[in-house]
């Protein structure tokens, strides 16, 4: 049986250093589980740019179709600011994203008993709180045309296109009412069809395709209102499906209710290849200080498992590996409160601690973790994800 291959995508900022301790992750769990796998890597992103002068290459895109699943790092940075945006790192993951046809983005947003004092709200409000965020990720204003910024300085013109055909809202709704099936079967859909006339479509689909999942209740929120809601009752949520653009922001949202985006990963699922990235950015102020949270990509690694390899035993041990990691108080600078109990730690020893915890448990993880001391820093941020 020939082994599983995954191509990785390091990226850029903090990506090359959160993807390694996935990629040792990844490969420890699978080789205690006797399942084959192996990984290459391509550079993408900034470092593509910067090595041939495009964010992807035509050979990373090949390598990405002929690969059983993607692993990404992360993509951007201040230096390509002021390159043409058809070649900036962000392009390439757009780019990534429609040759792979991974239509939808499932992002969960799972407040981590361990780190409820992290949320910054009320730990009653956060408490139980599992949403799974399934946002149509190929369509929508990222990718509609005409797009650009014309006129003479001083009346230029900005636009940007909204589209969604009907056959590209059935899929994702179908794909959240399947998901939604096998959790608390609630399904809230997104939308902004007061103002938006592809909204309304929208919602008609969605009403169309409801009677197929009998079993599911279903319910429509406007954006704005689902946003006010994310922040006052957030544990009423389970599957919440939305286009791309409100999906991008309100599943960052979300995140922030569990403490930091450092925590939480992605899939964007298609009929192909799966691509498995943190929700995190780039985080250039902090890249090679050796202080990111590899958790969100490690997490993505056992979505990788899960969704791809279809080995969800494996992806459940990264999963408890992690949990006993931080229920053992390790954390990176992102996390740390100087709460008691809490001992701060650096990427690679979170690292070498979640690799440990898959044998060992938390509490010889939590012994032989060492404490290092490092100023708190914000959320890793930065770049379009």
């Amino acid at each position: 049986m020939s082994a599983f291959h995954v191509l990785m995508l390091p990226g850029d900022g903090i990506g090359p250093e959160v993807l390694a301790v996935a990629e040792h992750a990844l490969t420890t769990v699978c080789a205690t589980g006797n399942f084959a796998i192996e990984t290459t890597t391509h550079p993408f992103g900034g470092a593509a740019y910067d090595a041939h002068g495009v964010p992807v290459t035509e050979a990373t895109l090949a390598a990405a179709s002929a690969a059983d699943a993607v692993l990404l790092g992360a993509v951007g940075g201040p230096q390509y600011d002021t390159v043409d945006p058809a070649v900036r790192p962000e392009r390439g993951l757009l780019a990534l994203r429609k040759h792979l046809g991974v239509y939808a983005n499932l992002r969960p947003a799972r407040c981590f008993p361990a780190l409820a004092h992290a949320s910054p709200l009320k730990a009653e409000l956060t408490r139980n709180v599992d949403i799974l965020f399934v946002r149509e990720l190929i369509g929508g204003i990222y990718f509609g045309e005409p797009r650009g910024i014309d006129g003479p300085p001083g009346e230029r013109r900005g636009y940007n296109t909204m589209v969604y055909s009907e056959p590209e809202i059935a899929r994702i709704v179908r794909r959240a009412f399947g998901l939604a099936q096998k959790r608390r079967k609630r399904l809230t859909s997104v939308d902004k069809a007061n103002v938006l006339e592809v909204h309304r479509l929208w919602r008609r689909v969605v009403d169309g395709i409801a009677p197929e999942f009998p079993d599911v209740a279903v319910d429509h929120l406007y954006v704005d209102n689902c946003a006010m809601q994310l922040a006052t009752r957030p544990g009423q949520f389970d599957v919440v499906v939305t286009g791309n653009l409100f999906g991008d922001i309100l599943s960052d949202e979300a995140a922030a209710l569990t403490g930091s985006l450092g925590v939480l990963p992605s899939a964007a699922l298609g009929e192909g290849p799966g691509l498995f990235e943190p929700v995190h950015g780039s985080a250039p102020d902090i890249a090679g200080q050796g202080i990111a949270n590899p958790i969100a990509a490690v997490l993505s690694a056992a979505m990788l498992l899960r969704w791809s390899a279809k080995r969800n035993d494996l992806a459940l041990r990264l999963e408890r590996a992690v949990d006993d990691c931080l229920g053992a108080g390790l954390r990176t600078a992102d996390l740390f409160t100087g709460r008691t109990g809490e001992r701060q730690v650096g990427t690679q020893a979170l690292g070498d601690a979640i690799i440990d915890a898959l044998s060992t448990g938390p509490s010889r993880v939590a012994k032989k973790s060492p404490t290092v001391k490092i100023p708190r820093v914000g959320d890793a941020t930065g770049g379009i994800q």
